[in-house]
Protein backbone atom coordinates (compact mmCIF):
# COMPACT_ATOMS: atom_id res chain seq x y z
CA UNK A 1 0.00 0.00 0.00
CA UNK A 2 0.99 3.58 -0.57
CA UNK A 3 2.13 5.80 1.51
CA UNK A 4 -0.58 8.07 2.51
CA UNK A 5 0.86 11.74 1.70
CA UNK A 6 -1.12 15.29 3.04
CA UNK A 7 -2.01 18.14 0.24
CA UNK A 8 0.52 21.17 0.61
CA UNK A 9 -1.52 24.10 1.12
CA UNK A 10 -0.26 27.56 1.20
CA UNK A 11 -1.16 30.32 3.43
CA UNK A 12 -0.68 33.77 2.57
CA UNK A 13 0.33 36.61 5.04
CA UNK A 14 -0.18 34.93 8.11
CA UNK A 15 0.89 36.73 11.54
CA UNK A 16 2.68 34.37 13.70
CA UNK A 17 0.66 34.89 17.24
CA UNK A 18 2.38 33.27 19.90
CA UNK A 19 5.07 30.96 20.73
CA UNK A 20 4.00 27.37 21.87
CA UNK A 21 5.05 24.15 23.30
CA UNK A 22 7.93 22.21 22.17
CA UNK A 23 9.65 25.46 20.86
CA UNK A 24 7.28 26.26 17.90
CA UNK A 25 5.28 29.27 17.55
CA UNK A 26 1.57 29.14 16.46
CA UNK A 27 -0.62 31.34 14.34
CA UNK A 28 -4.38 30.96 13.08
CA UNK A 29 -5.20 30.22 9.53
CA UNK A 30 -7.68 31.87 7.60
CA UNK A 31 -10.49 28.88 8.89
CA UNK A 32 -9.69 29.50 11.87
CA UNK A 33 -7.27 26.50 12.78
CA UNK A 34 -3.94 26.76 14.67
CA UNK A 35 -0.99 26.35 12.53
CA UNK A 36 2.53 25.49 14.19
CA UNK A 37 5.30 26.69 12.73
CA UNK A 38 9.05 25.87 13.99
CA UNK A 39 11.87 28.84 13.52
CA UNK A 40 9.72 32.11 13.67
CA UNK A 41 9.12 34.69 16.38
CA UNK A 42 5.73 35.71 17.68
CA UNK A 43 5.64 39.00 15.31
CA UNK A 44 6.79 37.40 12.12
CA UNK A 45 4.34 37.84 8.92
CA UNK A 46 4.61 34.85 6.71
CA UNK A 47 3.75 32.35 3.73
CA UNK A 48 2.95 29.23 5.27
CA UNK A 49 3.31 26.04 3.69
CA UNK A 50 1.86 23.04 5.57
CA UNK A 51 3.07 19.47 5.96
CA UNK A 52 0.55 17.88 8.01
CA UNK A 53 -3.23 18.47 8.56
CA UNK A 54 -5.36 17.45 11.50
CA UNK A 55 -8.89 17.88 12.72
CA UNK A 56 -7.98 21.26 14.99
CA UNK A 57 -4.37 22.21 13.44
CA UNK A 58 -2.29 22.42 10.84
CA UNK A 59 1.74 22.09 11.48
CA UNK A 60 3.74 23.99 8.59
CA UNK A 61 6.81 26.01 7.47
CA UNK A 62 7.30 29.36 6.92
CA UNK A 63 8.93 29.82 3.26
CA UNK A 64 8.18 33.45 2.76
CA UNK A 65 8.76 36.64 5.15
CA UNK A 66 6.98 39.99 4.44
CA UNK A 67 7.37 41.42 8.17
CA UNK A 68 10.13 40.39 10.73
CA UNK A 69 9.11 41.11 14.59
CA UNK A 70 10.54 43.21 17.18
CA UNK A 71 11.30 40.55 19.25
CA UNK A 72 13.36 39.14 16.45
CA UNK A 73 17.44 38.45 16.28
CA UNK A 74 20.08 36.73 14.71
CA UNK A 75 21.29 33.66 16.21
CA UNK A 76 24.44 33.28 16.64
CA UNK A 77 24.75 29.23 15.38
CA UNK A 78 25.72 28.49 11.88
CA UNK A 79 23.57 25.19 12.73
CA UNK A 80 20.15 27.17 13.96
CA UNK A 81 17.00 25.96 11.97
CA UNK A 82 18.92 22.67 11.65
CA UNK A 83 19.96 21.19 14.25
CA UNK A 84 16.73 21.37 16.66
CA UNK A 85 18.49 22.22 20.00
CA UNK A 86 17.89 25.62 20.11
CA UNK A 87 15.10 26.61 18.39
CA UNK A 88 14.32 30.11 20.54
CA UNK A 89 17.98 31.56 19.12
CA UNK A 90 15.80 34.00 17.12
CA UNK A 91 14.22 35.63 19.97
CA UNK A 92 15.41 38.30 22.39
CA UNK A 93 15.96 36.78 25.28
CA UNK A 94 13.67 39.05 27.70
CA UNK A 95 10.94 37.71 25.35
CA UNK A 96 12.01 34.10 26.07
CA UNK A 97 11.41 34.48 29.45
CA UNK A 98 8.35 36.67 29.37
CA UNK A 99 6.62 33.68 27.38
CA UNK A 100 8.17 30.82 29.62
CA UNK A 101 6.28 32.67 32.74
CA UNK A 102 3.17 32.80 30.45
CA UNK A 103 3.70 28.63 29.66
CA UNK A 104 4.11 28.30 33.76
CA UNK A 105 0.72 30.79 34.60
CA UNK A 106 -0.94 28.98 32.04
CA UNK A 107 -0.63 25.40 33.18
CA UNK A 108 -1.31 26.27 36.74
CA UNK A 109 -4.33 28.08 35.95
CA UNK A 110 -6.13 25.65 33.25
CA UNK A 111 -4.91 22.58 34.34
CA UNK A 112 -4.14 23.26 38.16
CA UNK A 113 -6.86 25.29 38.97
CA UNK A 114 -4.81 26.91 41.16
CA UNK A 115 -5.86 30.46 42.73
CA UNK A 116 -1.98 31.94 41.74
CA UNK A 117 -0.56 34.23 44.80
CA UNK A 118 1.48 37.22 43.67
CA UNK A 119 3.55 35.42 40.79
CA UNK A 120 7.47 36.11 41.46
CA UNK A 121 9.29 36.83 38.27
CA UNK A 122 10.97 34.04 36.13
CA UNK A 123 14.54 33.88 36.83
CA UNK A 124 16.89 34.39 34.13
CA UNK A 125 20.29 32.56 33.17
CA UNK A 126 22.85 35.13 33.66
CA UNK A 127 24.55 32.93 30.85
CA UNK A 128 22.51 32.70 27.91
CA UNK A 129 25.07 30.72 26.07
CA UNK A 130 28.10 28.25 27.05
CA UNK A 131 26.17 27.49 30.04
CA UNK A 132 25.09 23.17 29.95
CA UNK A 133 28.05 21.12 31.97
CA UNK A 134 26.72 17.89 29.66
CA UNK A 135 26.54 17.34 26.32
CA UNK A 136 26.14 13.98 24.15
CA UNK A 137 27.19 13.77 20.55
CA UNK A 138 26.47 10.78 18.33
CA UNK A 139 28.77 9.61 15.30
CA UNK A 140 27.63 8.93 11.76
CA UNK A 141 29.11 7.63 8.68
CA UNK A 142 26.19 9.02 6.79
CA UNK A 143 25.71 12.43 7.99
CA UNK A 144 22.85 14.42 7.72
CA UNK A 145 22.81 16.77 4.09
CA UNK A 146 21.77 20.53 4.43
CA UNK A 147 19.39 21.16 1.50
CA UNK A 148 22.07 23.19 -0.19
CA UNK A 149 24.67 20.16 0.35
CA UNK A 150 21.33 17.94 -1.72
CA UNK A 151 20.81 20.84 -4.19
CA UNK A 152 25.03 21.05 -4.81
CA UNK A 153 26.61 19.43 -7.89
CA UNK A 154 30.18 19.24 -5.59
CA UNK A 155 31.49 15.68 -4.87
CA UNK A 156 30.26 15.42 -0.86
CA UNK A 157 33.65 13.97 -0.05
CA UNK A 158 33.45 12.15 3.68
CA UNK A 159 30.11 11.28 5.33
CA UNK A 160 31.40 10.59 8.62
CA UNK A 161 29.50 13.17 11.33
CA UNK A 162 30.12 13.97 14.89
CA UNK A 163 26.94 15.70 16.30
CA UNK A 164 23.36 15.72 16.94
CA UNK A 165 21.08 13.82 16.00
CA UNK A 166 18.28 15.74 13.72
CA UNK A 167 14.76 15.76 15.54
CA UNK A 168 12.46 12.89 14.87
CA UNK A 169 15.13 10.87 13.02
CA UNK A 170 16.76 8.55 15.43
CA UNK A 171 19.56 7.76 12.34
CA UNK A 172 20.24 10.66 11.28
CA UNK A 173 23.03 13.01 12.48
CA UNK A 174 24.07 16.51 11.79
CA UNK A 175 27.80 17.45 11.57
CA UNK A 176 28.32 20.01 14.53
CA UNK A 177 31.43 22.28 13.79
CA UNK A 178 30.78 24.77 16.77
CA UNK A 179 28.34 24.05 19.88
CA UNK A 180 27.61 27.37 22.08
CA UNK A 181 25.77 25.42 24.41
CA UNK A 182 29.26 24.22 26.49
CA UNK A 183 32.55 26.33 27.47
CA UNK A 184 35.46 25.41 25.47
CA UNK A 185 37.12 22.75 25.56
CA UNK A 186 34.03 21.00 24.66
CA UNK A 187 33.81 22.07 20.33
CA UNK A 188 38.01 21.51 20.65
CA UNK A 189 37.93 17.92 21.97
CA UNK A 190 34.73 16.95 19.45
CA UNK A 191 36.66 18.66 16.57
CA UNK A 192 39.37 16.87 17.29
CA UNK A 193 38.22 13.49 18.31
CA UNK A 194 36.50 13.74 14.83
CA UNK A 195 39.58 15.52 12.66
CA UNK A 196 42.05 12.50 14.43
CA UNK A 197 39.61 9.25 13.63
CA UNK A 198 39.57 10.11 9.85
CA UNK A 199 42.76 10.85 9.61
CA UNK A 200 43.16 7.23 10.99
CA UNK A 201 40.26 5.82 9.21
CA UNK A 202 38.69 4.32 12.91
CA UNK A 203 35.06 3.71 11.59
CA UNK A 204 31.64 5.65 12.53
CA UNK A 205 28.71 3.65 13.51
CA UNK A 206 25.96 3.22 11.30
CA UNK A 207 22.69 2.70 13.44
CA UNK A 208 20.75 1.16 10.61
CA UNK A 209 23.39 -1.65 10.34
CA UNK A 210 24.89 -1.65 13.60
CA UNK A 211 28.29 -1.40 12.28
CA UNK A 212 31.48 0.87 12.62
CA UNK A 213 33.98 1.10 16.15
CA UNK A 214 32.51 5.26 16.93
CA UNK A 215 29.29 5.30 18.46
CA UNK A 216 28.84 8.10 20.89
CA UNK A 217 30.61 11.07 23.05
CA UNK A 218 29.99 12.26 25.85
CA UNK A 219 31.56 15.61 27.87
CA UNK A 220 31.11 16.99 31.39
CA UNK A 221 32.14 19.74 33.10
CA UNK A 222 32.40 21.75 36.20
CA UNK A 223 32.41 24.97 37.81
CA UNK A 224 35.49 23.62 38.95
CA UNK A 225 37.04 23.07 35.85
CA UNK A 226 37.28 19.57 36.36
CA UNK A 227 36.22 17.70 32.62
CA UNK A 228 35.22 14.25 32.05
CA UNK A 229 35.10 12.48 28.28
CA UNK A 230 33.25 9.36 27.94
CA UNK A 231 34.06 7.71 24.29
CA UNK A 232 31.55 4.76 23.20
CA UNK A 233 32.34 1.81 21.27
CA UNK A 234 30.55 -0.24 19.02
CA UNK A 235 32.69 -3.45 19.95
CA UNK A 236 36.14 -3.81 21.04
CA UNK A 237 38.91 -3.38 18.90
CA UNK A 238 42.07 -2.62 21.31
CA UNK A 239 44.55 -1.46 18.72
CA UNK A 240 42.14 1.81 17.55
CA UNK A 241 40.83 2.30 20.69
CA UNK A 242 43.73 2.90 22.94
CA UNK A 243 44.99 4.57 19.44
CA UNK A 244 42.17 7.47 19.64
CA UNK A 245 42.05 7.65 23.84
CA UNK A 246 45.86 8.07 24.44
CA UNK A 247 45.81 10.78 21.53
CA UNK A 248 43.16 12.31 23.45
CA UNK A 249 44.80 12.78 26.92
CA UNK A 250 48.50 13.43 24.92
CA UNK A 251 46.15 16.06 23.43
CA UNK A 252 44.41 17.76 26.40
CA UNK A 253 45.82 16.56 29.38
CA UNK A 254 43.45 18.95 31.57
CA UNK A 255 40.49 15.89 30.91
CA UNK A 256 40.12 15.26 34.55
CA UNK A 257 38.10 11.98 33.60
CA UNK A 258 38.57 9.81 30.51
CA UNK A 259 36.21 7.00 30.23
CA UNK A 260 35.03 4.19 27.81
CA UNK A 261 32.30 1.77 27.17
CA UNK A 262 31.97 -0.74 24.96
CA UNK A 263 28.25 -1.15 23.92
CA UNK A 264 26.97 -3.80 21.13
CA UNK A 265 23.82 -4.24 22.17
CA UNK A 266 20.97 -2.01 20.12
CA UNK A 267 20.13 1.29 21.94
CA UNK A 268 23.38 3.58 23.08
CA UNK A 269 22.07 4.00 26.57
CA UNK A 270 25.02 3.42 29.19
CA UNK A 271 23.14 3.19 32.06
CA UNK A 272 23.35 -0.47 32.22
CA UNK A 273 27.09 -0.69 30.65
CA UNK A 274 29.92 -1.34 32.57
CA UNK A 275 32.21 2.20 32.41
CA UNK A 276 35.65 1.32 32.15
CA UNK A 277 38.33 4.27 33.07
CA UNK A 278 41.11 4.90 31.02
CA UNK A 279 42.87 7.99 32.45
CA UNK A 280 42.34 9.84 35.66
CA UNK A 281 39.84 9.57 38.15
CA UNK A 282 36.16 7.92 37.76
CA UNK A 283 34.15 11.36 38.82
CA UNK A 284 34.36 15.28 38.05
CA UNK A 285 33.50 17.18 40.94
CA UNK A 286 31.60 19.84 41.73
CA UNK A 287 31.01 22.51 44.09
CA UNK A 288 28.48 24.92 45.39
CA UNK A 289 28.49 27.05 48.87
CA UNK A 290 31.93 24.31 49.93
CA UNK A 291 30.05 21.70 49.39
CA UNK A 292 31.11 19.24 46.86
CA UNK A 293 29.05 16.75 44.83
CA UNK A 294 30.99 13.58 42.87
CA UNK A 295 29.78 13.39 39.05
CA UNK A 296 30.27 10.17 37.89
CA UNK A 297 29.41 9.17 33.84
CA UNK A 298 25.72 7.81 35.04
CA UNK A 299 25.25 10.65 37.65
CA UNK A 300 22.43 12.69 37.18
CA UNK A 301 23.23 16.46 37.53
CA UNK A 302 21.57 19.48 37.02
CA UNK A 303 22.80 20.40 33.59
CA UNK A 304 22.89 24.46 34.63
CA UNK A 305 25.52 24.81 37.18
CA UNK A 306 25.10 28.53 37.79
CA UNK A 307 21.34 28.21 37.58
CA UNK A 308 21.03 25.35 39.67
CA UNK A 309 22.67 26.84 42.47
CA UNK A 310 19.82 30.03 41.98
CA UNK A 311 17.29 27.28 41.75
CA UNK A 312 18.41 25.24 44.83
CA UNK A 313 18.41 28.96 47.12
CA UNK A 314 14.94 29.49 45.58
CA UNK A 315 14.07 25.55 46.98
CA UNK A 316 15.49 26.16 50.25
CA UNK A 317 14.37 29.82 50.93
CA UNK A 318 10.54 28.50 49.94
CA UNK A 319 11.45 25.79 52.72
CA UNK A 320 11.56 28.42 55.24
CA UNK A 321 13.73 25.86 57.54
CA UNK A 322 14.45 27.01 60.95
CA UNK A 323 16.73 24.16 62.24
CA UNK A 324 14.43 22.36 63.89
CA UNK A 325 12.32 20.30 60.64
CA UNK A 326 12.40 16.84 59.91
CA UNK A 327 12.74 17.11 55.68
CA UNK A 328 12.14 14.73 53.28
CA UNK A 329 13.49 15.16 50.12
CA UNK A 330 11.88 12.84 47.48
CA UNK A 331 13.77 12.13 44.38
CA UNK A 332 16.52 13.13 45.58
CA UNK A 333 19.03 11.77 43.11
CA UNK A 334 22.65 11.88 43.96
CA UNK A 335 21.69 14.42 47.22
CA UNK A 336 22.23 17.17 46.31
CA UNK A 337 19.15 19.63 47.13
CA UNK A 338 18.78 17.47 50.39
CA UNK A 339 22.83 18.02 50.99
CA UNK A 340 22.45 22.00 50.29
CA UNK A 341 19.57 23.08 52.78
CA UNK A 342 21.03 20.04 55.32
CA UNK A 343 22.67 22.90 57.50
CA UNK A 344 19.62 24.63 57.71
CA UNK A 345 17.61 21.63 59.15
CA UNK A 346 17.57 18.89 62.14
CA UNK A 347 17.39 15.85 59.79
CA UNK A 348 16.99 15.12 56.02
CA UNK A 349 15.94 11.56 54.67
CA UNK A 350 16.47 11.52 50.65
CA UNK A 351 14.93 8.59 48.59
CA UNK A 352 15.86 7.76 44.86
CA UNK A 353 15.05 4.80 42.33
CA UNK A 354 18.20 4.64 41.28
CA UNK A 355 20.87 2.54 43.76
CA UNK A 356 24.10 4.22 41.61
CA UNK A 357 22.50 7.61 42.80
CA UNK A 358 22.08 6.53 46.30
CA UNK A 359 25.59 5.26 46.38
CA UNK A 360 26.91 8.49 45.37
CA UNK A 361 24.53 10.55 47.87
CA UNK A 362 26.07 8.73 50.53
CA UNK A 363 29.90 9.33 49.33
CA UNK A 364 29.03 13.13 48.88
CA UNK A 365 27.56 13.42 52.39
CA UNK A 366 31.01 11.75 53.76
CA UNK A 367 32.87 13.90 51.79
CA UNK A 368 31.06 16.79 52.84
CA UNK A 369 31.39 15.98 56.62
CA UNK A 370 27.06 16.23 56.86
CA UNK A 371 25.66 13.60 59.57
CA UNK A 372 22.25 15.01 59.41
CA UNK A 373 21.21 13.32 56.02
CA UNK A 374 20.26 9.55 55.30
CA UNK A 375 19.35 8.00 51.87
CA UNK A 376 17.37 5.27 50.96
CA UNK A 377 17.00 3.35 47.92
CA UNK A 378 13.47 2.42 46.04
CA UNK A 379 10.44 3.20 43.86
CA UNK A 380 9.02 5.81 45.77
CA UNK A 381 5.51 5.18 44.89
CA UNK A 382 6.58 1.53 47.23
CA UNK A 383 8.90 2.80 49.59
CA UNK A 384 7.31 6.31 50.41
CA UNK A 385 4.65 3.86 53.28
CA UNK A 386 3.08 3.94 56.11
CA UNK A 387 5.95 2.20 57.68
CA UNK A 388 8.87 4.16 56.37
CA UNK A 389 7.31 7.34 57.89
CA UNK A 390 6.99 4.91 61.04
CA UNK A 391 10.41 4.23 61.23
CA UNK A 392 11.47 7.75 60.28
CA UNK A 393 8.98 10.04 61.25
CA UNK A 394 7.00 12.24 60.29
CA UNK A 395 8.22 15.27 58.16
CA UNK A 396 7.31 18.86 58.97
CA UNK A 397 8.64 19.98 55.45
CA UNK A 398 8.99 17.77 52.14
CA UNK A 399 10.74 18.94 49.37
CA UNK A 400 9.90 16.59 45.63
CA UNK A 401 11.95 17.42 42.52
CA UNK A 402 10.18 14.26 40.57
CA UNK A 403 10.96 13.46 36.98
CA UNK A 404 8.83 15.23 34.30
CA UNK A 405 6.01 12.74 34.37
CA UNK A 406 5.21 14.33 38.02
CA UNK A 407 4.38 12.35 41.19
CA UNK A 408 3.02 9.06 41.02
CA UNK A 409 -1.14 8.84 42.63
CA UNK A 410 -0.05 6.97 45.62
CA UNK A 411 3.05 9.32 46.46
CA UNK A 412 0.28 12.18 46.13
CA UNK A 413 -1.68 10.03 48.29
CA UNK A 414 0.76 9.51 51.05
CA UNK A 415 1.17 13.32 51.61
CA UNK A 416 -2.47 13.87 51.60
CA UNK A 417 -2.81 11.56 54.31
CA UNK A 418 0.49 12.59 56.36
CA UNK A 419 0.46 16.34 55.14
CA UNK A 420 3.35 18.17 55.89
CA UNK A 421 2.86 21.87 56.74
CA UNK A 422 5.14 22.65 53.46
CA UNK A 423 5.61 21.28 50.20
CA UNK A 424 8.05 22.43 48.15
CA UNK A 425 7.17 20.59 44.51
CA UNK A 426 10.77 21.57 42.03
CA UNK A 427 9.62 20.54 38.52
CA UNK A 428 11.12 21.04 34.98
CA UNK A 429 7.25 20.04 33.71
CA UNK A 430 4.91 22.90 35.17
CA UNK A 431 2.09 20.79 33.19
CA UNK A 432 2.38 17.35 35.18
CA UNK A 433 3.26 19.77 38.26
CA UNK A 434 0.06 21.96 37.58
CA UNK A 435 -1.60 18.49 37.15
CA UNK A 436 -0.86 17.10 40.79
CA UNK A 437 -1.06 20.39 42.25
CA UNK A 438 -4.97 20.16 41.63
CA UNK A 439 -4.93 16.76 43.25
CA UNK A 440 -3.25 18.50 46.27
CA UNK A 441 -5.76 21.43 46.56
CA UNK A 442 -7.65 19.71 49.43
CA UNK A 443 -5.90 19.75 51.78
CA UNK A 444 -3.10 22.62 50.49
CA UNK A 445 -2.83 26.30 49.10
CA UNK A 446 -0.31 27.41 46.62
CA UNK A 447 1.39 30.50 48.32
CA UNK A 448 4.59 31.43 45.96
CA UNK A 449 5.49 30.75 42.63
CA UNK A 450 8.69 31.43 40.69
CA UNK A 451 9.94 29.70 37.83
CA UNK A 452 13.44 29.80 36.79
CA UNK A 453 14.84 29.52 33.27
CA UNK A 454 17.78 26.63 33.27
CA UNK A 455 18.11 26.52 29.39
CA UNK A 456 18.60 29.50 27.76
CA UNK A 457 17.50 29.62 23.99
CA UNK A 458 14.99 26.46 24.21
CA UNK A 459 11.40 26.66 25.38
CA UNK A 460 12.10 24.51 28.67
CA UNK A 461 11.54 25.67 32.39
CA UNK A 462 11.78 25.02 35.57
CA UNK A 463 9.58 26.16 38.64
CA UNK A 464 9.46 26.02 42.38
CA UNK A 465 5.75 26.00 43.92
CA UNK A 466 5.50 26.80 47.84
CA UNK A 467 2.34 24.68 48.99
CA UNK A 468 1.10 25.26 52.47
CA UNK A 469 -1.40 23.27 54.45
CA UNK A 470 -4.28 25.32 54.44
CA UNK A 471 -6.06 26.17 57.93
CA UNK A 472 -8.44 24.01 60.04
CA UNK A 473 -6.52 20.85 58.33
Amino acid sequence: MAKKTTAKIIFDHIKVLDAGAKGVSVAKAPDGKIIFIPNVVPGDVVDVQTFKKRKAYYEGKAIRFHEFSEHRIEPICDHFGVCGGCKWQNMKYDQQLQYKQNEVKNHLQRIGKVALPEFESILGSKKQFFYRNKMEFGFSNARWLTEQEIDSTDDLGNRNALGFHIPKMWDKILDITKCHLQEDPSNAIRNEIREFANANHLTFFNPRNHEGLLRTLMIRTASTGEIMVLLQFFEEDKTNRELLLNHIYKRFPQITSLQYVINGKPNDTIYDQEIILFEGRSYILEEMEGLKFSINAKSFYQTNSEQAYELYKITRDFAGLTGNELVYDLYTGTGTIAQFVAKNAKKVIGVESVPEAIVDAKENALRNKITNCEFFVGDMKLVFNDSFIARHGKPDVIITDPPRDGMHKDVIAQLLKIAPQKIVYVSCNSATQARDLALLDEKYKVTRVRPVDMFPQTHHVENVVLLEKRENI
